[in-house]
């Protein structure tokens, strides 16, 4: 690669990057300020429920198209449009709140939104950085893309909460409606990207038809069916440590809002640090490796959290969950736009935002339940050792271990 193409790629990769960051942190402020807008103004577990199925359901039965759309057409556009639904769909919802119409309903309508706009971006995003970024330094980028997002969710929640003590509802509404504008107008003038191949093509079939021609080729390929299986059974049994351990903290530490905010700094000061460490390292020579210790050590941590009787030592487990999370996604992330044809990587891309977007809700589903009936630490020790166990299935596995390798 010669000097003016290294310039070209780092040019690119800085302008989305930068614009996507800009976009996430005003979707974050937004997030949480009505997250805790609901919880304050209800007080209501039911409430919250809605809250949560409105983020999870429209994104997991948009994924099969959005996969589609993001093999045949312009990717960049994708994403611009996401962005742009949801800064317009809260344009709407802050000048509504200003006239007084501030229903309960509208916010669960604005995260259906956002959900669908997450679900057009997700594939989009997934497949469109092969095309920015030089093969070798895929695992850089998104490790660094990682540890930027993870300072944004870090930051976020404190300025949303010093936000909302200081100034409405609506004016973070418009924050949002302003870094949206940003990152579109910047996709929009300074960002230029060749079409991929298949959206250059007339497509002959239709939505079904491709997206059916997607998992023919997920299971022509032993490696993304085994790929697939690992991170489904991966993200029921991740459901506890990712859901219950506030409930967890609060039963056993005590009801202390400090507490609640802790492990929500450990976890994104780690995740940081992770994707600090993925970027400069790089990960072993095998992706399957690097994935498998991670899931070890997951495993471990998560054990340890149902275990642990000291607030700070359980401080230190939940930062290392956070550390190792960026090992874990960075390279099978890699694995993905290394291995899956161009033309097919939107519709990968759309199956893992379904496992990922349904596996742990189902996971809830079972968990929710049980903890109200036995103590949540025994499910983290049972769930613990079972993801324990599962990181030797990466390691058993000849197609995945092949896959890994550089």
């Amino acid at each position: 690669m010669n000097q003016k193409e290294q310039v070209k790629w780092k040019k690119n990769i800085t302008l989305f990057l930068g614009s996507q960051t800009i976009s996430l942190f005003g979707s974050s402020l937004v997030q949480y300020a009505i997250m805790w807008y609901i919880t304050l103004t209800t007080q209501s577990g039911i409430m919250m429920t809605i809250s949560i199925i409105c983020g999870f359901v429209p994104t997991f039965f948009l994924a099969p198209f959005a996969g589609v759309w993001a093999d045949r057409f312009n990717r960049k556009y994708l994403i611009m449009i996401a962005d742009s639904m949801i800064a317009i769909s809260t344009l709407i919802l802050a000048i509504l709140f200003l006239n007084g119409y501030n229903s309960m309903w509208l916010l669960f309508v604005m995260y259906a939104i956002r959900a669908i706009g997450t679900g057009i971006q997700t594939p989009a995003v997934g497949a469109i950085l092969p095309q920015i970024v030089p093969e070798e330094k895929l695992t850089k980028v998104n490790g660094a893309n990682g540890s930027i997002q993870a300072f944004v969710m870090l930051l976020s929640p404190m300025i949303s909460a010093g936000l909302l003590s200081v100034t409405t509802l609506e004016m973070i509404f418009f924050i949002d409606v302003i870094t949206a504008a940003i990152a579109v107008l910047t996709l929009l003038f300074f960002l230029k990207i060749p079409l991929h191949a298949k959206a250059m093509e007339t497509q002959k079939v239709g939505y079904f038809n491709d997206f059916k021609e997607g998992l023919n080729y997920i299971n022509q390929h032993a490696f993304l069916k085994k790929f697939f299986m690992f991170f489904a059974f991966f993200f029921v049994l991740a459901a506890p440590a990712s859901f219950l351990t506030p409930l967890q903290v609060t039963r056993t530490f005590g009801a202390n809002e400090w507490y609640l905010s802790a492990i929500e700094v450990a976890f994104s000061i780690g995740m940081i640090v992770g994707g600090i460490v993925i970027a400069s390292w790089g990960g072993f020579k095998n992706k399957t490796h690097t994935m498998a210790l991670s899931a070890f050590v997951f495993g471990l941590c998560t054990l340890l959290l149902g275990i642990v009787p000291v607030f700070w030592i359980y401080l230190i487990f939940m930062g290392i969950i956070g550390l190792i999370m960026p090992l874990f996604n960075t390279p099978a992330t890699v694995l993905l736009q290394e291995k899956v044809e161009p033309d097919f990587l939107g519709r990968v891309f759309g199956v893992l935002t379904m496992i990922s977007t349904s596996m742990m809700p189902l996971g809830m589903l079972v968990f929710g339940p049980i903890a109200d009936i036995i103590a949540i630490e025994w499910l983290l020790i049972g769930t613990g050792i079972l993801i324990f166990i599962l990181s030797f299935f990466l390691l058993g596995s000849k197609v995945l271990l092949e896959a890994g390798k550089n």
